[in-house]
Formats: C-alpha cells, sequence, structure tokens
C-alpha cells in the first residue's frame, strides 16, 4: 500500500437514517475502485465494513468500520457509521475522526429523522457534507420529491449537481451538471459510466440546473458574484473551483445520485469526493495543534474494539506528524507510556502492516497497555490534548442475571472489554436490589451486548426487566431535631441536631445550608451532620429511591464536651432526615422522556391515541415532507416496548428518538403500587441475607 501524504487523504463519515443503503453504497465504492474484486451484499453477509456476527445476522450496522480506496491518486478513507437511534451514538464518535459527510437518503422513503441527528452531528464538528440520493432504481423511487424534502430541512444551499435520467427500474443514466455530460450504467456492473451527451429531451431541465449551480456557487464569493453579473455565467476553472471552495466552506451541499445494489453513479461520487471534499491539512488547526506532518507527532483515539484474536484494537487519526512503526510514545490523557508495534490500516476488520502514516490518515494498532477511546496520545515533550466527544446519557438500565457461578465470576471482566469498546454504556451494582445493572441507549443496544457476551467470552446472562430509576422528593416543609444518645461502658455517643427542610425546584439536588450560630454545634461536627443526611437520602424513605430537590437548614442543637464525636453526628443526622421526611410529605418521583414519533401521516392518529394510553402528553405535531412528527411527554416506565410496538402499529414504517426531560410527581394509584412492589423486593433480599 501506498504511503499518501496529508493533502492527498480524504476522511468521509457515510452517514444517513437506518436501511438507506450507506453500507451497500460504501461496498459499491470499494469495488468500484478496485479495492474489492466483487460487488458485496448486506443480505449475503459478506460486505467489508458489517464484518461483526450481529450485524450480519440483524442486517443493520451496529459499529461504524473504516475501509479505503485509492482514486485518481487520492486515498479516500470510508467511516461506515450505523443508522439506528440506539447506535448513533457509535456514529457520533467516529464522525470525530472524518474530515467531510456524505449523508445518503432513501429515494423511496425521503429524509427520516436519524438523518437529522446525523445533520447535526455534523454541524457540531463543522464537516463540509454532500448528499447521495440512493436507491433510485427502487418502485416509487423520486428523486424530486427526495430533494423537495432535503431543501424543506436543510434550505435551499442543499443543490443538485446530478440528476438522473430514467425513473425506477428505468434508471440507467446520470447527467452530470458541472460537465453537462450524460453516464450510461450497465446495471450490477463495475459501477463505471460510459459517457455521452444528454438527451435533447432533458437538455432544458440540465441547463436550468446547471445555471441554478452556478448562482449558488457565485453567492458566496464576491469575485465570482462580479463575475456572474458581468457575463451571465462563470468560466469552467472558476466554476470548478468556486465549487469547491464553496463545497469546503460549507456555503453549499452538493446533491448526488445513485443506485448502490445495481452499482449506478458511483464513480462520479468518487470523481467528485477526491476532488472536492477537504483533506485533513485542510482543515486547519485542532486543539492549536497544525495537522501537518512538520509538526511533532500526535493521536486521538476515536475507537477501540474487542477483538477476539488480537485483543484490544486501537483506532486513531493521525493528527500531525508522521507517524512510524514500532513509535515509542506518550499517553498524555493517562500519564502513560504506549508502544505502537505493527501499526496499519483498517480494510474492514482486517488490519494492513504499513511502516509510517502521515498527519490526517487513519491507522490501528493492537495491544496498546493503557490507552482507551478518548485519549490523546503524542511526544512526551510536546504535550496536546485533543477534545472528546460527548454522549448521551443512557437511556435505559436492564438487570443481568449471570446463568451459572463460572459466568458470574467470568461476567464482569467481560463487560469491562465491551466498556472499552462502547462508551455508551453503564455496568453497576444496584446497592439497594443488589442486582448488576447494564445500561444502554435501548433494548437492542443491550440484547447486542448480551448476545456478544455469549459468543466472544462464552458467558450467558438473563435479560430481565428494566429498572425505572425513580426518585423521591418532597411537597411540604418540616422542622425537627435529630438526637442520637448511647450510652455504654467509658465514653458514650452524643449528638443533638435541629434541622429544617424544604422543597426545591426539580433538578435542583440537595443543598446543605449551615446556620449555626454561637458555637451549638461545633464547626468540626457539622460536615457529619451533612454527611448522615446525604447517606440516609441515598438510601431512600418511601421506597429505597434516591430522595432529591430539598433544602436542609440546620439550625442548632447540642453537644457534649466528651461523649459527642464525628460518628454521633452524623447518626443524629440521619435521624432528623428521616424525622424531616415523616412531616414533610414524601412523594416519588418518575423520569419523563421527550419523545419524537416521525411516521407516514395515515397512522398519526393512531399513534397519538397510544400515548395518550401511556399517559403520555402530546407536546406538539409538525410536518416534513410525507412525515408526521409527533411529539410527546411520556414516562418511561410506559416506554420499555414502545420499540417493538410501533412496529407493529406503523408496519416498521415510523421511527423515534427518546431522550431523557427530566422528573415529575407519580400518580398516587401507581406510586402506591411501585412502593408497595419496591418494598417487597427489599423485603425479599433481606430474608435472603439473613
Amino acid at each position: 500500500m501506498k504511503v499518501y501524504e496529508g493533502k492527498d487523504i480524504r476522511n468521509i463519515g457515510v452517514v444517513g437514517h437506518g436501511d438507506h443503503g450507506k453500507t451497500t453504497l460504501a461496498a459499491a465504492f470499494l469495488f468500484t475502485g478496485g479495492a474489492t474484486n466483487r460487488l458485496t451484499r448486506v443480505e449475503e453477509g459478506n460486505t467489508v465494513t458489517d464484518f461483526d456476527d450481529e450485524e450480519q445476522a440483524r442486517k443493520i450496522t451496529i459499529s461504524s468500520a473504516v475501509a479505503y480506496l485509492e482514486w485518481n491518486k487520492v486515498k479516500l478513507n470510508f467511516i461506515d457509521t450505523p443508522g439506528y437511534n440506539i447506535f448513533l451514538h457509535d456514529t457520533k464518535g467516529a464522525l470525530i475522526a472524518a474530515d467531510s459527510a456524505l449523508v445518503v437518503v432513501d429515494a423511496v422513503g425521503g429524509l427520516q429523522v436519524q438523518t437529522e441527528k446525523v445533520w447535526s452531528y455534523a454541524d457540531e464538528f463543522e464537516l463540509p457534507r454532500a448528499i447521495v440520493v440512493n436507491k433510485l432504481d427502487r418502485e416509487r423511487a423520486s428523486f424530486e420529491r427526495a430533494v423537495a424534502g432535503v431543501n424543506e430541512v436543510f434550505g435551499r444551499t442543499a443543490v443538485p449537481i446530478q440528476i438522473p435520467i430514467g425513473e425506477e427500474r428505468d434508471f440507467q443514466v446520470v447527467a452530470d451538471l458541472v460537465t453537462m455530460k450524460a453516464y450510461t450504467y450497465q446495471p450490477d456492473g463495475n459501477g463505471k459510466g460510459t459517457e455521452g451527451l444528454i438527451p435533447a429531451h432533458l437538455a432544458e431541465v440540465a441547463q436550468k440546473g446547471h445555471e441554478a449551480l452556478i448562482e449558488m456557487i457565485a453567492e458566496g464569493n464576491d469575485a465570482l458574484l462580479e463575475e456572474f453579473f458581468d457575463s451571465g455565467t462563470l468560466s469552467p476553472e472558476h466554476f470548478v473551483d468556486g465549487l469547491r471552495d464553496a463545497v469546503r466552506g460549507r456555503r453549499i451541499c452538493p446533491i448526488l445520485c445513485a443506485s448502490a445494489t445495481r452499482n449506478m453513479g458511483t464513480d462520479l461520487i468518487l470523481n467528485f469526493l477526491a476532488a472536492n471534499m477537504p483533506s485533513p491539512v485542510d482543515r486547519g488547526e485542532v486543539a492549536g495543534r497544525k495537522i501537518s506532518d512538520s509538526q511533532p507527532v500526535s493521536l486521538f483515539v476515536y475507537k477501540t474494539v474487542a477483538d477476539a484474536f488480537l485483543g484490544r484494537v486501537t483506532y486513531f487519526k493521525v493528527m500531525s506528524g508522521v507517524l512510524k512503526n514500532d513509535a515509542n510514545i506518550h499517553n498524555h490523557t493517562r500519564n502513560a507510556p504506549e508502544r505502537l508495534s505493527h501499526i496499519g490500516l483498517l480494510f474492514g476488520k482486517t488490519i494492513t502492516p504499513i511502516t509510517e502514516l502521515h498527519a490526517g490518515d487513519l491507522g490501528a494498532v493492537a495491544k496498546l497497555k493503557e490507552t482507551v477511546t478518548g485519549d490523546s496520545l503524542g511526544e512526551k515533550a510536546s504535550p496536546v490534548t485533543f477534545p472528546t466527544v460527548q454522549l448521551p446519557v443512557p437511556a435505559i438500565a436492564y438487570a443481568l442475571e449471570p446463568k451459572s457461578r463460572q459466568d458470574e465470576d467470568r461476567m464482569g471482566q467481560a463487560i469491562h472489554r465491551i466498556l472499552e469498546e462502547d462508551t455508551s454504556l453503564k455496568f453497576y451494582r444496584d446497592a439497594q436490589t443488589k442486582e448488576f445493572l447494564l445500561a444502554g441507549s435501548g433494548q437492542q443496544h443491550i440484547e447486542v451486548i448480551v448476545s456478544r457476551l455469549k459468543k466472544r467470552y462464552s458467558v450467558e446472562v438473563t435479560l430481565k426487566s428494566p429498572k425505572i430509576p425513580y426518585r423521591e422528593t418532597i411537597r411540604g416543609r418540616a422542622d425537627v431535631q435529630g438526637r442520637h444518645k448511647k450510652q455504654t461502658g467509658g465514653h458514650g455517643q452524643f449528638g443533638d441536631c435541629k434541622i429544617k427542610m424544604e422543597p426545591l425546584p426539580r433538578g435542583a439536588n440537595f443543598e446543605f445550608v449551615n446556620e449555626i450560630f454561637g458555637g451549638s454545634i461545633p464547626k468540626n461536627f457539622i460536615p457529619a451532620v451533612e454527611k448522615g443526611i446525604i447517606d440516609a437520602a441515598e438510601k431512600g424513605f418511601l421506597a429505597g429511591f434516591p430522595v432529591v430537590d430539598f433544602r436542609v437548614i440546620l439550625y442548632d442543637g447540642s453537644y457534649h464536651d466528651v461523649d459527642s464525636s464525628e460518628l454521633a453526628f452524623k447518626l443524629a443526622g440521619r435521624k432528623a432526615f428521616k424525622a424531616g421526611m415523616e412531616q414533610a410529605k414524601p412523594s416519588l418521583l418518575e423520569p419523563i422522556m421527550n419523545v419524537e414519533i416521525h411516521t407516514p401521516m395515515e397512522f398519526a392518529g393512531d399513534l397519538m391515541g397510544d400515548l395518550n394510553s401511556r399517559r403520555g402528553r402530546i407536546a406538539g405535531m409538525d410536518t416534513k415532507g410525507n412525515n408526521q412528527i409527533v411529539k410527546a411527554h411520556v414516562p418511561m416506565a410506559e416506554m420499555l416496548s414502545y420499540a417493538n410496538d410501533l412496529t407493529s402499529m406503523t408496519q416498521g414504517r415510523a421511527s423515534y428518538t427518546m431522550e431523557f426531560a427530566g422528573y415529575e410527581f407519580v400518580p398516587a394509584h401507581i406510586a402506591e403500587k411501585v412502593i408497595d412492589k419496591a418494598k417487597a423486593e427489599r423485603a425479599g433480599i433481606e430474608e435472603e441475607e439473613e
């Protein structure tokens, strides 16, 4: 493999809604570019970038993967990313390594909700982007409808630079509005079109598209705008240069055409990407470090994968300098040395050895000792820390029950390996129930992890119902005393405190106010009172859930010169808290989710009725293209089975996103059931322990 300099590299994230053909398009690129010797297919489970067992079984992309090809003397690194909501955390984590994005839109279904989500990620990372309208050969495909939907959501700067000739199964020709040539493809061919003239009956349409493109390019450049006003057009060289500058400056987002499954239009897309997308060095500086070979070596780790044979595999981007094989390097995040033996290029799951990597390139290395996702590495004498990705908080936690003692012994280490790979997960043990909980973005996310535990690490677990993170709070006020007095042989124990309790707004958590005057409680014992209250609040009052959103004012108390101690005042604080909760109208809180559903219009009414039955409140409705968007606030407890239910109600044509919104009071009749169940579970645990 030839070693490429940064100016000749393009790092492109392939993004979009699930099932819009991202992986198939990446496979077509690899075949057209000669990186593979046949056109692989998702249905056959043989694509380069969907190599995981779970991906092949489910026929969806779960984790981002990298593959590269050489085209027009440029190296194109493609990062194929997930498109389903519950795996979008991985998409966001991978896009930090990209320098541009290729957004795939389905010509049949049009723009979908996750496309807007990944578009927002591209905005966050300031990535230039282009759109590919895919599946133009399918029944009911419409390029015009897809473009209209894109313009409605993303604005008029999304402009076609190609138009299809022929619809549905008759689609075989792409008209290029830059060269004003037509390219004819053989279905299931090598992806390379035969150049010809644009048919006469479409010449006028193509000319209008060409002029609209010229006008859009000229708008953002004063010199080009002056030329356009003077002559009504742009010279060919100014047109080409202006297009490249407008794309890299994010002033326009070109729209291209393709049928990935039949490999039509892919060569033109590769031409466009190589000529117009920015190289890593074009993007300037990151964290004050110029992306250049002349700078000290530095790397950013954007992903970690647990491989059954290689162990921990680290995916990185060379941010500056030239990285040599077997380099000794320093992990600045963890202040630890690392040796990068056998660096290589990623081609799906294969790592191809290489002697060196230049600034901007993507690489991988196995068996680093300390390094994990998000770490910055470089020369010890030239430290730099690159910004990391903020991932969403896990939405739902499921209990994992090992099937055997052997599974329990191995589960912790196996999950630790998986957590290195998927940093959006959270694994912990519930202090009250003693259950092991695994939190992720949804049921399917957790199911994939359970399957990996079995296949990779031979650890079998049973997945139990999700735990709803209820909280407790107070509605009223209290003025109470907490007094701990115990006399035994020798020194006794004495602590006495008087507190007031009052509610705080949602999200305020806890506030401790010290209003002790005159030394009724010595200063060194006051933190012990606060600690006792915090410990008691963690264990809950009604049902064992943490108590939140309350203020405690410590205003009086007493002490004994000999018998008072930190422990005594801590216990006094606990007693005061419990006494205060009895007076202050304790209540149960439940997590409420912001739910947004994108659905064909014919299902909107039924979906709103279903949300109402789940105690949901409709917050609004919008229309985008052919889709209705329903926004609602729904208790998390009512949304645990929603993914499967939504699929059943809409024949799989609707999708939804769900994010934590805040906490609200649980209705009394439901709160009573939750409290009774929690008490019964705690009683059962205590009996087992006895």
